[in-house]
């Protein structure tokens, strides 16, 4: 096995989200999502203490141009700049490139920006244009969306393992229990078995309650050295582990629900940081369908394949529970920040930040995406 030699070398020293939700309709004006990239990085600079000249590094996400960001943001010379797509995939692969370029040398302080104005500009996911040579095929069935691949692998799931039709519903009411106590959340409304239940279809077996939201949103989050950050005063949060591995088709779907390339990034992330699933006090598991939660879970040993369903009930992945779960709500309830603002919250528990969802004495946190590229961190507060 390849070693990593960047164990607790690179540690966030400051987040910054804006307020989530469709943005358009609560200002007088419209904000692009170079604008809401923009307020996420001045609160990331501020929660960091540093000046934001400091910052030697740029990389961005959704924006259309990392030059125009940079120009923005008055960052003129750079010494590592460049962009990220879109898909959620990406936010984990670009702390993972930010925290290579710390660890050899070849930068000091790397900001990473995202901005998301979806709800604003009326964003769809699905029904486009294929993205692959055999995109129009699937079309032809009705594939034409993430949700409804995620929707046949899911089934594919609920056959093979007698999962009930409520087999969702406990992990789309956890994220709901946690946005309720989250004031940045989109979503606060009560959600219980009888409401998740009787809500429609989207594409079956998924419910409305089963897909990510569609709002507007900025994240920021700036990466340097352990030992500068120990300068700094604020708690130091440090990446033990961190890997990834595709397993790349034309389809979004997977027919064993990512387990095998989960299962590659968690042998090597539990390896790097010398830990097991049963050290991880705080879990942020990308969600953009709750299924990928009960693969994540499986897929990293948490449970034993096949288990999921039922191994997410009773509390289990609440405040208090065996392993609190997106604490923040998750992308069905805080916000589909695709993925950065999971990482935000795992430096906010860590800290100890979170208010009325803090989960206690919480010191290893882990962000887990299982998608067609799979990826991991294990995050440490460190002395």
């Amino acid at each position: 096995m390849t070693s990593w030699t960047a164990r607790d070398k690179v540690a966030v020293i400051g987040v910054g989200t804006t307020s989530f939700g469709d943005l358009y309709k609560t200002r007088d004006k419209f904000r692009s999502d170079y604008d809401l990239a923009a307020e996420a990085f001045k609160v990331a600079v501020a929660d960091a203490g540093i000046d934001r000249a400091e910052i030697d590094g740029l990389l961005t996400a959704r924006v259309p141009s990392y030059q125009h960001m940079a120009d923005i943001l008055g960052m003129r010379r750079p010494k590592l700049s460049y962009g990220f797509e879109q898909a959620g995939r990406m936010s984990a692969l670009a702390v993972q490139a930010a925290i290579n370029a710390i660890a050899t040398g070849h930068c000091e302080t790397v900001a990473l920006v995202y901005g998301n104005n979806g709800r604003s500009v009326g964003a769809q996911y699905g029904g486009g244009e294929p993205t692959t040579p055999t995109g129009q095929y699937d079309a032809a069935y009705g594939m034409t969306s993430a949700g409804a691949y995620v929707g046949l692998m899911y089934e594919r799931y609920r056959q093979l393992n007698n999962v009930p039709d409520d087999g969702l519903a406990a992990v789309s009411i956890n994220n709901r229990n946690h946005a309720k106590l989250n004031p940045n959340a989109v979503m606060h409304d009560d959600l219980d078995a009888s409401i998740y239940m009787e809500s429609r279809f989207v594409a079956e077996p998924l419910r409305l309650y089963d897909y990510c939201l569609i709002n507007d949103g900025g994240v920021a989050l700036i990466l340097t050295s352990v030992e500068r950050a120990k300068k700094l005063g604020k708690p130091v949060i440090a990446f033990s582990g961190t890997a990834a591995c595709g397993d790349l088709t034309n389809f979004y779907t997977s027919d064993d629900y990512y387990y095998e390339s989960c299962k590659s990034v968690a042998d090597r992330v539990y390896q790097q940081a010398g830990t097991k699933p049963r050290d991880i006090d705080v879990a942020q598991i990308y969600d953009n369908f709750t299924p990928t939660i009960l693969f994540s879970l499986e897929g990293f040993g948490f449970c034993n394949r096949g288990e999921a369903h039922r191994w997410v009930r009773d509390g289990r992945i609440g405040l208090g529970g065996e392993l609190p779960v997106n604490t923040s709500g998750g992308h069905t309830s805080e916000s589909y920040m695709q993925g950065w603002a999971m990482h935000v919250e795992a430096v906010r528990q860590l800290r100890g930040e979170c208010g009325a969802r803090q989960v206690k004495d919480a010191e290893i946190a882990q962000y887990i995406c299982a998608a067609p590229v799979s990826s991991s961190h294990i995050l440490r507060r460190i002395a």
